[in-house]
């Protein structure tokens, strides 16, 4: 079937030829027809697309780039036409440079390209066909965005829907990470053409997946495939929704469609990474290299070339080929987008492996920055700054080491990188870092502790000070080291040697240097070469003061590294020690010749130090001095300069400035030194230093002081010689001379500290004999002391050190004492004098003292005998009350009238009868009480039964509520006898034949008269249960003392009771004795059984207030009866012998501990029955 022709006009006929577009000439055979016949421009255009549309892009150039220069434009509308020509070739250069993967040729395309579109521009400008091909150049150059967007912008304004420009606009939105942007354009775009290609339908998926919407993308993508069935993209859309679900099903249909999408184009990058990622994790590595390499020549895409460089540095990375890791990861960072950041973790990695720690940090900031909790990149970077000397970073490292501990409290390595880093700062706190990452690994784990981390712990717990624990630690450490070498010798021999080392350290700082020579002996012997050992036993040796045995052991050390500037600096710190300043400075200058040693921060402060204490000795040369002190100041900033923060220069500095005489400067910087460190003593002595230079001595002996407190275990000459003298400075010469004796008990032959002995004694002995008023002891010991003082002076004038003080000055200061010596019988005969009349004018004071504490004694004992008197009378008197009141008490009975008004007046009806008499004790023996009362009081206790009294009865009402109540209100029955729910009112015959007894009973007038009563029930009509309860419990709890205070409102009240005296001294308080016989028979007033249990409430505590009305409770009505008319035939059984009742009775108040006299005696109820057994 033909496709077509074209026809070609004869130049001045009327002719045309005719060419058939199956059966088209070369190309260069057309141009030459259509040269000839000065062909229109339009003509050369379509039969150049014709040739494009055959695949025959040369020819398609060609026609083009002649039909630029010989193209016909006389014609109509030629601009256009021109136009086209260009803008048509351009957009052919345009996709050529797409696929050029030279760059240099493919950045010539591009400026061919970008001339054409300019001499476009030049025609016709706002042509929209100029504009679309203009902005697609643009937005494929990728840096011209805003450029394509305004001219898509434009083209949508003048034709709002013209498809390229909505897909441009969609296209820029989506690289804006505008999704849902995009997704309304290629909506609007498939709403003007729904036959759009299958590229908008995969448009709309990649915007589904940004917007999170994976079933709709799922549905766009399948949409593609049906317009399209060999849509790579939407087969690798696909392919990514099965794998993120990460299920073996659905990974293995994102495989397949993978295999699908490779098997329609090969060549495809995208295709290719994820063939390649799927094959790393199964770790075929060879494939993932074909693949990655493939991927990475077949595409321009710098992002797809990014993961292509990453999948190749990942598969050799895991393959142990790190240079070849390294320049893939480096590679994949350059074409890398900022977003993707996998190739700076691996590139990390690289560099830690290269022992390149800073561009390490560098990469895993940059992944920490985008992903600011990411816990592996936080880990790294902790342990990278962990071993760093900016104490900035070794604070990021505790930051980040802290946050994986929070987040992963079980993670051991992250807790062990976090205790090395808190060894620095935080000791204690690195303990608990160790001791987390110890229980882990013991508990969830289940593994041993290394050797590594005890020995660790142990050296934290050496700092610390305990040292026991430090011993211990070290010895586990020991011991799990011997264990695991059977797994690696080597290395676990080499912990052996250390955890020995630092054994041996201990027990040199706990002065055991037996037992620490023989570990560094022992070490030595397996390791000649271990250098420190031969170090640590010259410096036992020069603690022990064998300075020559010392510089041996430093030799030794010498002879194995001969450059060792620890040895070195030892060696010359012995000769500054021996104060040979210039075989010192030698062995210091030698170190800082070596190169590694040069600007060793030690050498220099030794150097310094040298310099400065040339400063100390007198010399008279001015010049020679300034040298020195300019000397010591430019090393001690070279060591500044060298170490900010090295304090140990800026005391050397503070020091200079004070011998030049720089008070005040000296100070400032002193001051500056103690607050950044408090453990540097040269710097306290220093600050005490100025202190006495400023005449501040308190503030120079309070230094001093502490110095002495924190810095020495024992006493240290210096130091004290220091603060002799500020204490001689401001006048305190007995301090100075206690002092001074300190240090001469540290060292006894030190000449200087004999003479300043001496003077002290020599000025202390001055003061005393100028001081009329010193006694005689004071005056004999200065003249002893100056005489010790002469002596010292003698001998130093003779034997004494001249470097050290001027020998003539002793013989004056001798010379001086003598003169005193020969005054000092003068001040002994005046002190002696003085001292006789001070003693008899004291033997007189004490006379007159021993005769006024003579008569005080006698006044007192006067007292003592008056108050015993008193008591032994008062003790009679209460007796003969005892013996008086033992018969039977009858109390009159209240005016019936009275009765029936407080009846009316309030308080309850129902109430049981046993709480009658419930605040009535009586102390006499009931056997006084008639024979006829007997016989009622046993009918009743028969009918009472069990349940009258005991801890069954208080523990019923309790809880029995209105049942108990009603038991008692009908007098008691027996425990078995079935009971009434409600209570059974007395017979009135009973009541009334009750109340004539107890008036029967009642007492004559001569006895009454006898009687006291001291217990005290309100008048109020409406009182209540509580009150009644209170005073209840006051009558079971009331001893003979409380009974006292309460006598003394007895004339406030409106009504009595009347009891005896027995009573209250017996009854009112002693408490019920345990029974003798549980089924015994005895019985008791009905009052004892109310006050047991009223006692008993008190006792426990104060019952509640309902249990209290239960059982003991009275109201108005009951004191009625209680006082007039109460039944004596009620009893119960009792809980103690008749005998044991007398006895409370009489003595109760003695054996209760009160001491309460007998006039004192409270009235807390009456006696009623007596025990039928008698």
């Amino acid at each position: 079937m033909s496709r077509g022709s074209i026809e070609i006009p004869l130049r001045d006929t009327d002719e045309v030829i005719e060419l058939d577009f199956d059966q088209l000439p070369e190309g260069d055979e057309v141009i030459s027809i259509l040269k000839q016949e000065h062909t229109q421009l339009h003509i050369w255009i379509a039969l150049a697309l014709e040739y494009y549309r055959q695949g025959k892009p040369e020819d398609f150039v060609k026609l083009l780039e002649a039909a630029r220069v010989d193209g016909t434009l006389d014609y109509r509308d030629h601009e256009k036409d021109q136009m086209t020509c260009l803008d048509t070739l351009a957009a052919y250069y345009v996709q050529q440079a797409r696929r050029e993967k030279n760059k240099d040729v493919k950045k010539e395309l591009l400026t061919q390209a970008t001339l054409l579109y300019t001499m476009a521009d030049k025609i016709i400008m706002y042509d929209q066909n100029h504009l679309l091909g203009r902005a697609c150049y643009c937005l494929l150059e990728g840096e011209k965005m805003e450029q394509a967007d305004a001219q898509f912008h434009f083209v949508l304004n003048q034709s709002p829907s013209n498809i390229p420009a909505l897909l441009g606009k969609a296209c820029i939105a989506f690289n804006k990470k505008d999704f849902r942007g995009a997704l309304a354009y290629y909506k609007k775009a498939l709403r003007t053409n729904p036959n759009c290609p299958a590229e908008v339908r995969l448009g709309m998926g990649h915007c589904f997946v940004k917007l999170s919407k994976p079933e709709k993308a799922q549905l766009a993508f399948m949409r593609a495939l049906e317009l399209n069935p060999k849509c790579v993209g939407a087969l690798v859309g696909l392919a990514i929704l099965e794998l993120n679900k990460k299920e073996a099903d659905s990974i293995k249909n994102g495989v397949q469609l993978l295999s699908k999408a490779y098997t329609i184009d090969s060549s495809n990058p995208m295709v290719l990474n994820h063939l390649a990622n799927h094959f790393f994790f199964k770790k075929d590595y060879s494939k993932v290299q074909h693949l990655a390499l493939h991927a990475f020549h077949n595409t321009d895409v710098e992002a797809m070339q990014a993961e292509s460089c990453y999948q190749l540095a990942r598969s050799f990375h895991v393959q142990g080929d790190y240079d070849q890791a390294f320049q893939y990861y480096y590679q994949a960072t350059q074409f890398a987008s900022p977003n993707f950041l996998l190739p700076y973790f691996g590139l990390g990695q690289m560099y830690i492996y290269r022992g390149d720690r800073d561009n390490a940090a560098g990469c895993f900031e940059k992944v920490l920055k985008a992903y600011p909790n990411n816990y592996e990149t936080m880990k790294i970077l902790g342990s990278l700054y962990a071993t760093s000397n900016d104490q900035e970073k070794r604070e990021t490292a505790k930051g980040h080491l802290k946050k994986v501990t929070e987040q992963y409290p079980d993670d051991v390595e992250a807790w062990i990188e976090l205790a090395q880093i808190l060894e620095q700062s935080d000791i204690q706190g690195a303990l608990s870092a160790y001791g987390t990452a110890t229980r882990i690994l013991q508990e969830k784990v289940q593994a041993d502790v290394p050797p590594e981390i005890l020995n660790n712990v142990a050296a934290l717990h050496f700092r610390l000070g305990n040292l026991g624990e430090a011993k211990k630690y070290y010895a586990a450490s020991l011991d799990r080291a011997k264990a695991e070498a059977q797994h690696d010798e080597h290395y676990y021999n080499a912990i052996s040697v250390t955890s020995t080392y630092n054994l041996a350290r201990l027990h040199e700082s706990t002065c055991n240097y037996h037992g620490a020579e023989q570990h560094y002996k022992n070490i030595l012997r397996e390791h000649p070469n271990y250098v420190d050992c031969y170090l640590r036993l010259g410096c036992m040796a020069r603690d022990k003061g064998n300075f020559y045995e010392a510089s041996d052991w430093f030799k030794e050390a010498l002879q194995i590294n001969q450059d060792h500037p620890d040895a070195w600096s030892l060696i010359g710190n012995l000769h500054l020690a021996k104060q040979e300043w210039q075989p010192g400075q030698k062995k210091f200058e030698r170190i800082l010749k070596q190169p590694a040693t040069q600007n060793d921060a030690y050498s220099m402060l030794a150097l310094g130090n040298v310099w400065l204490q040339t400063l100390h000795q007198p010399t008279r040369d001015k010049e020679k001095e300034k040298r020195h002190q300019d000397r010591a100041l430019a090393i001690y900033k070279q060591v500044l300069r060298n170490d900010p923060k090295n304090l140990y220069a800026a005391n050397g500095i503070g020091a200079v400035l004070a011998h030049k005489g720089c008070i005040r400067e000296a100070r400032d910087v002193f001051a500056q030194v103690r607050e950044a460190t408090a453990d540097v003593c040269d710097v306290w002595l220093n600050l005490a230093h100025i202190y006495v230079e400023q005449k501040q001595f308190i503030s120079a002996v309070q230094m001093y002081e502490n110095c002495l407190k924190k810095f020495f275990k024992c006493q240290n000459t210096e130091v004290l010689l220091f603060l002799a003298r500020a204490y001689f400075k401001c006048g305190k010469l007995a301090e100075c001379k206690q002092t001074l004796l300190k240090a001469r008990h540290v060292a006894p032959s030190d000449s200087v500290l004999m003479f300043n002995v001496a003077l002290v004694l020599q000025r202390l002995a001055t003061s005393v004999l100028r001081d009329e008023k010193s006694n005689l002891k004071a005056v004999l010991s200065a003249v002893k002391e100056l005489e010790l003082a002469q002596r010292y002076f003698s001998y130093l004038s003779k034997s004494g050190d001249r470097m050290k003080f001027d020998l003539a000055q002793a013989a004056a200061e001798a010379r001086q004492c003598a003169d005193l010596l020969s005054q000092a019988q003068y001040h002994v005969s005046r002190a002696r004098k003085l001292d006789e009349e001070e003693r008899s004018q004291r033997a007189k004071q004490e006379k007159e003292k021993e005769e006024l504490k003579l008569k005080l004694m006698q006044e007192q004992e006067e007292k003592r005998r008056r108050l015993s008197e008193e008591q032994r009378k008062l003790l009679e008197t209460r007796a003969q009350f005892v013996e008086k009141t033992k018969g039977l008490l009858v109390f009159s009975e209240r005016p019936e009238s009275q009765r029936e008004k407080r009846k009316g007046g309030g308080g309850s009806g129902k109430r049981r009868k046993g709480a009658d008499y419930e605040d009535f004790v009586n102390d006499g023996s009931e056997d006084d009480l008639p024979t006829a009362r007997k016989k009622k009081q046993r009918r009743a206790s028969s009918s009472e039964g069990e349940g009258g009294d005991g801890t069954d009865g208080e523990r019923r009402r309790k809880r029995g509520g209105r049942k108990a109540r009603s038991r008692h209100q009908s007098g008691g029955q027996d425990d078995g006898a079935p009971r009434s729910k409600k209570p059974r009112k007395q017979p009135q015959k009973k009541e009334r034949q009750r109340k004539e007894e107890a008036k029967g009973e009642r007492l004559s007038a001569a006895m009454m008269k006898k009687v006291k009563s001291k217990a005290i029930i309100s008048s109020s009509d409406d009182s209540s249960d509580d009150d009644a309860l209170k005073i209840a419990d006051e009558g079971g709890k009331a001893s003979g003392s409380a009974s006292d205070s309460d006598g003394d409102e007895a004339p406030k009240q409106q009504r009595q009771r009347l009891v005896s005296d027995s009573e209250s001294d017996g009854g009112g308080g002693q408490s019920p004795r345990a029974p003798s016989d549980a089924g015994s028979r005895r019985s008791r007033s009905a009052h004892s059984s109310s006050e047991d249990e009223g006692g008993r409430a008190g006792r426990d505590d104060d019952d509640d207030d309902d249990g209290g009305r239960r059982g003991g409770g009275n109201s108005d009505e009951d004191e009625e009866d209680a006082v007039g008319g109460a039944p004596a035939g009620r009893r119960r059984r009792g809980n103690v012998d008749d005998d044991e009742e007398e006895e409370a009775a009489v003595s109760g108040s003695e054996r209760d501990g009160s001491g309460s006299p007998p006039a004192s005696v409270r009235s807390a109820s009456p006696v009623d029955s007596a025990d039928d057994s008698q």
